[in-house]
């Protein structure tokens, strides 16, 4: 299709390069009838010189018009930038959304940098999809993945972030939860729900300071379909300044991961 070129300077540039085209056609035509009709010699040798002239002249305003019309009767490139909607795509879960907007930005880390720094702002994991970014730097440890599974995982098996506190109910539901602790001798729960086990699923827990693992265990489950579930950290040398993490794996999927900080400072109600 031919672009509308009206409006443009385009139409006035093409018109004059036609209009001395066909002057120096005429010319050209003129001077070989010279070079044809003249009965001297010195006449008929400024015909030839004006042939020639004219006749390159003639020859480089046909090369311009043509070059001159080619682009601009191209088709321009379309360089309007578009935003693909895809209308039928499956929408993000509210815990995916949740973890999205509550991700700290950081920037590229080898796994050897992970397992030795603390990550400033807590993430919480709610199922494996989530989980495979973390999964990818982290791997569960030797000692706690000793018990093989009897049960495959569900597509629906979840667990919500881990909760911390130093007392819970009877309903083991925290009492005063938190994030930070101050450093010394206690016991420290960390509390949450589950739903979409099976007995005999593997779930391994390890708990880890500055990213050096430091206690865990690895048994098959037996608490049942849903429900509420505690794990807990009693160190003998008491707790440590610094950042500690602990993770939840089920049949070796990494499903939760928390983080919460020690500090000198008596900053948490219990401690």
């Amino acid at each position: 299709m031919i672009p509308n070129i009206a409006g443009t300077i385009t139409p006035w540039i093409l018109g004059t390069l036609l209009v001395l085209m066909f002057l120096a056609l005429a010319i050209v035509v003129k001077s070989w009838r010279e070079v044809k009709s003249s009965p001297y010699f010195f006449m008929r040798r400024q015909a030839e010189k004006r042939l020639q002239t004219y006749s390159f002249a003639s020859l480089c305003l046909v090369l311009a018009t043509v070059i001159t019309a080619a682009v601009t009767l191209q088709k321009p490139q379309d360089q309007v930038v578009r935003v693909a909607i895809l209308t039928n795509t499956k929408p993000a879960s509210s815990e995916v959304k949740a973890l999205l907007e509550a991700a700290p930005v950081v920037t590229a880390v080898t796994s050897e940098e992970l397992s030795s720094q603390s990550i400033a702002t807590t993430v919480q994991l709610f199922d494996p999809t989530s989980a495979s970014l973390l999964q990818s730097v982290l791997t569960l440890p030797e000692q706690y993945d000793q018990v093989q599974p009897t049960v495959e995982l569900n597509e629906n098996t979840a667990l919500t972030p881990l909760i911390f506190s130093t007392q819970i109910d009877k309903d083991y539901q925290a009492i005063n939860p938190t994030n930070i602790f101050s450093v010394g001798r206690y016991t420290l729960f960390a509390t949450f729900d589950y739903d979409g086990m099976a007995n005999g699923m593997t779930w391994s827990w390890v708990w880890r300071h500055e990213g050096e693992v430091v206690e865990g265990g690895n048994e098959l489950w037996n608490y049942g379909k849903d429900g509420p579930g505690y794990i807990y950290l009693n160190p003998e040398e008491g707790f440590r300044a610094g950042k500690y993490s602990l993770e939840v794996w089920v049949n070796g999927e990494l499903f939760t991961r928390a983080d919460i900080t020690m500090t000198g400072s008596a900053l948490s109600a219990g401690n």
